[in-house]
């Protein structure tokens, strides 16, 4: 049994296409049996779980979880945080995994089983990760700032992630995300973005996507940066330019196992801070929301974040 926590879950009932919000008794029996007493929250609407989850670390919870999918565990990680800086840098983020696509969990090991995840909390690993810091533009034409915990990305992948989040979850997170990528890339067309990575030359490129990893996997499982960690302080930057429906069709194989890496029309690169700006509306995938639009300055806040494991 490890160090015990004075805990909060939050919960998105909406989570899994909705059927997280009918199995909270479960959801509770599972984490009582494994931690004891515990307080839960349930979220009511977008960013609620930012809200709650930054009320909860002021007010001096220990151990703040998320349970729901990868958006809800951004919402969660942000509460961590008033600009970049973290409230109470010993608190710790935990996650019991319900919704949709499931990446952040894959990096992080943690397995898609109530039990399993619950059996986490008790133990006593926990892991500072990296988070990334992003500048952006709002659906408001505003100025924003936002934290994430996995993957920014930009380009098809906003387009992406804007349908997703309009369709009916119904099939599951694979299921979900090709559907879709397909509607996205049956409209989308390459665009002209200017990049700036570090303190290197200004770039002026044709993309499809660019994701930002601080994490592995995007998308309900495409594996973009096979070798990403994210306790090293850098972000894996993977770049797609010249990818039609035709060829994420036929080249899916290689996206979901990673030998992507190998195609031609494929670059990578690290860096601890990207900027991207375009004279187009280029939209922002966020840890699977999409908030906004460039123009981006993405930036790594090393070890940022304790995250029970």
């Amino acid at each position: 049994m490890g160090e015990h926590f004075r805990t909060i879950l939050i919960v998105n009932p909406r989570a899994a296409g909705g059927s997280t919000g009918k199995r909270v008794a479960r959801i509770a029996e599972q984490v009582r049996a494994h931690i004891g007493d515990f307080e839960m929250v349930f979220t009511e609407r977008a960013g609620h779980a930012t809200e709650l989850a930054r009320r909860a670390v002021l007010d001096g919870y220990e151990m703040v979880v998320g349970v729901g999918g990868d958006g809800t565990f951004n919402e969660v990680v942000n509460g961590f945080f008033e600009g970049r800086d973290a409230i109470n840098p010993e608190a710790v983020f935990g996650l019991i995994p319900q919704g949709t696509g499931g990446d952040l969990r894959k990096t992080l090991g943690i397995e898609n089983d109530l039990a399993a995840a619950a059996r986490r909390l008790a133990g006593k690993d926990t892991r500072r990760v990296d988070v990334g810091h992003l500048d952006f533009i709002d659906h408001g034409g505003c100025a924003s700032e936002r934290m994430f915990v996995n993957i920014t990305s930009f380009g098809v992948g906003g387009a992406v992630v804007d349908e997703v989040n309009r369709s009916r979850k119904l099939f599951g997170g694979k299921v979900t995300f090709m559907v879709g990528s397909a509607k996205a890339l049956l409209r989308y067309r390459d665009q002209r973005v200017r990049l700036r990575f570090d303190d290197g030359p200004e770039e002026c490129l044709q993309i499809t996507n660019v994701a930002v990893c601080n994490g592995q996997y995007f998308g309900g499982g495409m594996w973009v940066a096979p070798k990403a960690r994210m306790d090293d302080g850098l972000f894996d930057v993977t770049i797609w330019a010249g990818y039609s429906l035709k060829d994420f069709v036929l080249k899916q194989r290689m996206i979901y196992n990673g030998t992507h890496l190998d195609d031609a029309r494929t670059r990578t690169l690290r860096a601890r801070t990207v900027h991207a700006e375009s004279d187009e509306v280029v939209l922002l995938d966020v840890d699977g929301e999409q908030p906004g639009r460039l123009p981006v300055t993405i930036e790594v806040l090393p070890s940022a974040l304790r995250v029970k494991v």
